[in-house]
């Protein structure tokens, strides 16, 4: 987790795009050439923000995990207290992201069902499948570890993995808006999962230029406080 992102094959499994297409942009945008001149302030904004991430120490990246692991535990107690047949959904940590595993792993011996995302279809909304400690994983798209079968849930309580984030709840992440699609997913088929977003308060912008596409978490959590 601690290798160069300049140098990374692959990026996290829901957000690729942007390095298989560096000007990608949504064509929902309103105005074609701002989406384009937005797309290329985030990536040099994504760039940098990764590089920073990458060069803090394996101690403090466990240090952040853990502080942003009690954060979310006192979330969940406020906003569900009761998570009794309950899905949350994580993520498998790449790129110097947060490791919040042993945070999952403590939810499964709570009696919670936790997932992780897959793409199972390139720029389709995610699925999420089954996962606990002992799950097989096999190499799943873009070489990600994924767990080893089919079954599908629907979260609850979704972690999106942020790179850099803006008050108000927007995330920036790789660039790939799979997030983006899998909530508007939900909300269109009447379900909309609690949204958290991850990450570090190193990461905080003034602003990510929000567009059309983009859709508000409803929490973020950082290692030093909670924002909404």
């Amino acid at each position: 987790m601690t290798r160069d992102p300049a140098r990374a094959s692959h990026a996290s499994p829901p957000c690729l795009a942007a390095d298989i297409a560096p000007d990608y942009f949504d064509p929902l945008a309103v105005d074609p050439q701002q989406a384009v001149d937005v797309a290329r302030w985030r990536k040099a904004q994504r760039i940098a923000l990764l590089q920073a991430r990458a060069a803090l120490s394996a101690t403090d990246r466990a240090e952040a995990a853990t502080a942003i692991a009690r954060r979310l535990d006192t979330l969940l107690a406020e906003i569900a207290p009761d998570l009794t047949g309950k899905v949350v959904s994580g993520y498998w940590p790449i790129k110097s992201e947060p490791d919040l595993r042993f945070w999952l792993e403590a939810l499964t011996r709570r009696g919670v069902a936790t997932a992780l995302p897959v793409v199972e279809v390139v720029s389709r909304p995610l699925t999420f499948r089954p996962w606990h400690p002992q799950m097989p994983m096999v190499r799943g798209h873009w070489n990600i570890l994924v767990p080893d079968n089919r079954e599908s849930l629907v979260p609850d309580i979704m972690l999106a993995p942020l790179v850099g984030w803006q008050s108000g709840g927007f995330r920036l992440g790789y660039g790939g808006g799979y997030f983006d699609r899998t909530l508007a997913a939900c909300r269109a088929k009447g379900k909309k999962p609690i949204a958290i977003g991850v990450g570090l308060a190193s990461a905080r912008l003034q602003t990510i230029y929000p567009q059309p596409h983009d859709i508000a978490l409803d929490h973020i959590v950082t290692e030093t406080g909670r924002f909404a």
